[in-house]
C-alpha cells in the first residue's frame, strides 16, 4: 500500500492542480506565514532558538527569525512558528480534526534544499495536504487514543519526498520510515495541557524530514507499514482501502481557516457570542451565565467532555482549548486574538470568574450536523433577568463562508504588524501572490529579512 501511495506521490504534476487548489494553497501559505511571524516570540519559540543556537546545524535553510540552520531543525522551528499560535487552518473529517498547513514548514525547507520553484512548493505542499486529509476521513485514530499527528508522519514524508524529487522507491521507503516511526499519543491533547500541545505535529515535520533524507540516502523502511503483520491498520487504525490512483490534489479546497485564535471546533460558538454582544450591547461583566449546546465533537475536546475539565485555566495552551474560557474572553474583550492569551490576561479575576459561569452541553441534534455544519446554540443569562439566543451553523472561514483573499491578508497583516515592517509585509503578500511564477527563493529571500529574535522562555 505504501508503494500506491508512493506512485501517487512521484506522479502527480502541478498542472494536475486547478485553479481554485492553487488560490487555496496560496491563501493558507499567506495565512500560515501570518500564524508564524505572529508567534515569533512565543515562550516555547524562544527557548527553540537557543536549542538550534546550541546545537548547531548546517545553514542550508531558512528559519524565520533565526537566520539558517539543517532543513530538518528548519522544519521543526518554522512548524512550531506556524502551529505555536493555534491559529492556523484546520480540516474536519467526522472522526478526526488536523491541521494540514503544520506541512508548510518541512515542505518549505526542502523545496529550499533542492533550489525548487514555486509550482514545486504549491505541488509538494498540496500532496502533504491530499495525503493527511485523506487518512484523516478513512482512518481516524483519535478515538483509538492516538493523535491526529499520526497521520502526518505520511503526510510529511510524501510532501518532503516531492520536493527533494525523490523516485518512487525512495519515496516509498521514506514514508513506511515514517510512518513506522512517529505513532502519537493522544494524550497530547487530554487533562493538563502541555506546550507538547504545539510542538507534535512540528516534531513530526522534524521526524518526517529526517526520515526523507534518510531514504534519499539509501535507508529502507518496512515497506508493509500500512497492511502488514502489526503495522498501522493491525495495530492502531483497522482497515480501510484508498484507491491513490484515483486521487485528485483537491483536498485542500475543503479546508477551514480560523477567524478567531482558538481551537477550530470553537469558531461559530466565538462568532455567535460577538454577534450577540454587539446586537444587544451587553458587557461580560452583566452576564449571569452562558449556555452552548454544541456538537459531541467540541463537547469532547473543548467543552469539558471526554478529554477534560475545561475551567480553572491557567496557561495558554489550556485556554485556547477551553470553550467556556475562549467565549468569555469574547465577551470581555470583544475578540479573541493573541492578546487574549497572556499570561496575565488569562489570570485576570474578571475571565477567571466569567468562565466558571460557561456550561457547555452535546447536543444530539447538533452532532448530526456535523462536519457538514458547524452548529450550536448559544444563550446568554444577564442578571438583569434579560435572555438572548444565537443559532449558528457556520462561521467565515468555514467551508460554507470561505474567507476572501482580503480577509486573510487582513489577518496576515494584523499578526505580522509587530515584527515586521509596512513595506516587508507587502512584499510577503505579493510574492504569495504570484507564488506559481516565481522561484521559492523568492520568498525565502524574503522571509530571510524579517528581524533576528532573541531566545529564552519568556516569563
Amino acid at each position: 500500500m505504501v508503494e500506491d501511495l508512493s506512485e501517487f506521490v512521484v506522479s502527480r504534476e502541478y498542472d494536475d492542480l486547478s485553479d481554485m487548489a492553487v488560490d487555496a494553497l496560496k491563501i493558507r501559505i499567506l495565512d500560515g506565514l501570518g500564524c508564524a511571524i505572529g508567534a515569533l516570540e512565543g515562550g516555547p519559540i524562544r527557548a527553540i532558538r537557543d536549542y538550534l543556537r546550541d546545537l548547531g546545524g548546517r545553514a542550508l535553510c531558512t528559519a524565520l527569525g533565526f537566520g539558517k540552520t539543517a532543513p530538518d531543525r528548519c522544519a521543526l522551528y518554522n512548524g512550531a512558528l506556524v502551529r505555536y499560535l493555534d491559529f492556523n487552518d484546520s480540516y474536519l473529517a467526522s472522526g478526526e480534526t488536523c491541521h494540514p498547513s503544520d506541512n508548510l514548514g518541512a515542505v518549505l525547507a526542502a523545496t529550499e534544499y533542492a533550489k525548487g520553484t514555486g509550482k514545486d512548493l504549491l505541488l509538494s505542499l498540496a500532496l502533504a495536504y491530499q495525503v493527511q486529509c485523506r487518512l484523516s476521513d478513512v482512518a481516524p485514530v483519535r478515538a483509538r487514543g492516538f493523535d491526529h499527528t499520526t497521520h502526518g508522519s505520511y503526510a510529511v514524508a510524501a510532501g518532503v519526498s516531492k520536493a527533494l524529487r525523490l523516485d518512487a522507491a525512495k519515496t516509498a521507503n521514506a514514508i513506511a520510515i515514517s510512518g513506522t516511526a512517529f505513532n502519537a499519543l493522544r494524550v497530547t491533547r487530554t487533562g493538563v495541557l502541555s506546550n507538547w500541545k504545539g510542538l507534535a505535529y512540528p516534531n513530526t515535520g522534524f521526524c518526517g524530514t529526517h526520515a526523507a533524507f534518510l531514504a534519499s540516502r539509501g535507508i529502507t523502511g518496512p515497506l508493509e507499514v500500512l497492511e502488514g503483520n502489526k503495522g498501522f491498520m493491525d495495530a492502531i487504525a483497522g482497515k480501510f482501502v484508498i484507491d491513490w490512483s484515483k486521487e485528485d490534489l483537491e483536498r485542500v479546497t475543503r479546508t477551514i481557516l480560523k477567524r478567531y485564535n482558538a481551537e477550530v471546533h470553537s469558531q461559530s460558538a466565538i462568532e455567535g457570542v460577538l454577534e450577540l454582544r454587539a446586537e444587544h450591547g451587553f458587557r461580560g461583566a452583566q452576564v449571569d451565565r452562558i449556555e452552548i449546546d454544541i456538537f459531541d465533537v467540541a463537547y469532547n475536546i473543548i467543552g469539558g467532555g471526554e478529554e477534560g475539565s475545561k475551567y480553572g485555566v491557567r496557561t495558554k495552551e489550556e485556554a485556547d482549548h477551553s470553550l467556556p474560557y475562549i467565549v468569555s474572553a469574547a465577551l470581555m474583550d470583544g475578540t479573541v486574538m493573541p492578546d487574549q492569551y497572556a499570561p496575565e490576561r488569562i489570570l485576570r479575576e474578571d475571565v477567571q470568574r466569567l468562565h466558571r459561569k460557561v456550561v457547555v452541553r452535546s447536543s444530539q441534534e447538533y452532532s448530526g450536523r456535523f462536519p457538514a455544519e458547524m452548529p450550536c446554540r448559544i444563550t446568554v443569562h444577564l442578571t438583569d433577568g434579560r435572555v438572548f439566543e444565537k443559532e449558528k451553523r457556520d462561521y467565515e472561514g468555514f467551508v460554507t463562508r470561505p474567507m476572501t483573499w482580503s480577509s486573510v491578508e487582513a489577518k496576515f497583516h494584523a499578526l505580522a504588524e509587530p515584527f515586521v515592517n509596512e513595506l516587508l509585509r507587502n512584499q510577503l503578500v505579493e510574492v504569495v501572490r504570484k507564488l506559481e511564477k516565481l522561484q521559492a527563493t523568492d520568498l525565502l529571500k524574503l522571509l530571510a529579512k524579517i528581524p533576528k529574535r532573541g531566545g529564552g522562555r519568556s516569563p
